[in-house]
């Protein structure tokens, strides 16, 4: 019995002396895990059965100046790998007492800058947004996209918002694309826009697609550089009609998972049009976010094929936003889900589903109105968080495997 307590005094003696070691010993063993785990990461997400991930509970790191986010509705990621985030700091009294007029605290809390940017350490590195000179910032940010000179687009989905911004990505005002203070839908209009849900370019031919939006029912495209409409459409390619649709109903709804490349499904869009995202393929996929569908296109607006989510789902749908692996073939394609409160991960040619993670809850790894969805060039998803969730979550990419059905919360094995 002595010699068993002897052996596990040295034994904790030998681990406190390696864990608090000099500092060249520190760096040395921190290099050499780095390496390691450089040499064990896994590739981009390709090959046989599903890209598998884990939450990491501790990204982003904790902000500067007692800041908050707010509902936060758009992630990117630019050609650094920095995750930029766009929130609306919506914060109750009771979030930010310090920000109150007379403050009611001496530290906590105030709303962060609309605009973040994150390294791929969680840091924090830029930061800025809100009104200024020359331009009408959104009343509701919605939507953030880098292009190929990092340049970032915002929209807005708030009641007069019927525009989208371009600024460099220190801040500096660029372009402003539509007119402000325009209420009401018109799908047909080529000056305005209507509550603008997401943006996202296209290097292709120099175009950003949006996903317009809250008011219209259609997706649109512009010159990156003019703001110049080109083009738009409706589902299934059709000219957008902003009439009221029929409920959404149970009845008749396809099955989960259903893909279909007729034409039998509801001929418009519902409200909003979540996402318009093009691929490097020459594809752009189309969230139906009431709908439960995903609609894909060619990139002149001809329809292709549709699949249908979680298809039992009311309210404000499940098909809310759409990112794809970075891989040259951008194999998966991974949808959030704000009512259902996970991500869907689907094989995109040929179009079939996967599997999906997650779960509703305010823990890491769960989810509280998923909102939207990216992914980094090492495979790594990040989403965000709008109502009460208030977040930005990063799960890294552990390999392929072969998960089936719904796996629940992607906790660290």
């Amino acid at each position: 019995m002595i010699r068993n307590e002897s052996l596990l005094i040295l034994v904790a003696v030998l681990s406190a002396t390696v864990a608090c070691g000099s500092g060249t010993g520190s760096e040395m063993a921190s290099a050499d895990a780095d390496r390691d785990m450089a040499e064990t990461a896994p590739g981009p997400t390709t090959g046989d059965g599903a890209p598998m991930f884990e939450v990491d509970p501790f990204w982003p790191k904790p902000l500067p100046n007692n800041w908050l986010l707010g509902s936060t509705i758009g992630v990117a990621v630019d050609s650094r790998d920095h995750v930029w985030v766009v929130h609306r700091g919506n914060l109750g009294a009771n979030e930010m007492p310090a920000a109150l007029d007379p403050p009611s605290a001496a530290e906590c809390c105030f709303a962060a800058p609309p605009v973040l940017e994150f390294d791929q350490e969680g840091n924090l590195v830029g930061h800025w947004g809100g009104p200024g000179e020359g331009y009408d910032w959104p009343d509701s940010n919605h939507g953030i996209a880098l292009d190929n000179m990092d340049n970032v687009w915002i929209g807005g989905n708030g009641g007069a918002d019927s525009h989208v911004l371009k600024f460099t990505r220190t801040g500096e005002f660029l372009l402003q694309v539509g007119e402000h203070d325009h209420e009401g839908p018109d799908s047909l209009s080529t000056t305005r826009y209507s509550q603008v849900a997401k943006v996202r370019y296209s290097a292709a031919d120099n175009e950003v697609y949006i996903a317009d939006g809250y008011g219209n029912k259609r997706v649109a495209v512009i010159d990156a550089d003019t703001g110049e409409l080109k083009r738009f459409w409706g589902a299934y390619g059709n000219e957008p009609d902003d009439a009221a649709l029929p409920p959404y109903d149970l009845n008749t709804a396809p099955a989960h998972g259903t893909v279909s490349t007729d034409k039998s499904g509801t001929p418009q869009f519902r409200n909003p049009v979540h996402c318009a995202d093009p691929t490097n393929d020459g594809l752009v996929y189309a969230c139906d976010r009431p709908g439960n569908r995903v609609q894909v296109f060619e990139s002149d607006g001809t329809f292709v094929e549709e699949i249908y989510l979680q298809t039992r789902t009311l309210g404000a749908g499940a098909v809310w936003d759409i990112a794809f692996s970075r891989d040259p073939d951008q194999t998966f394609a991974y949808v959030a889900d704000g009512m259902n409160e996970k991500v869907h991960v689907l094989r995109r040619k040929p179009l079939e589903y996967l599997y999906s993670f997650g779960s509703g809850g305010r823990m890491a790894g769960q989810f509280y109105g998923t909102h939207s969805i990216e992914t980094d060039q090492s495979g790594n998803i990040y989403t965000t968080e709008t109502y009460e969730g208030k977040r930005v979550q990063k799960f890294r990419y552990v390999g392929m495997g072969n998960p089936t059905g719904d796996v629940g919360v992607a906790w660290p094995q």
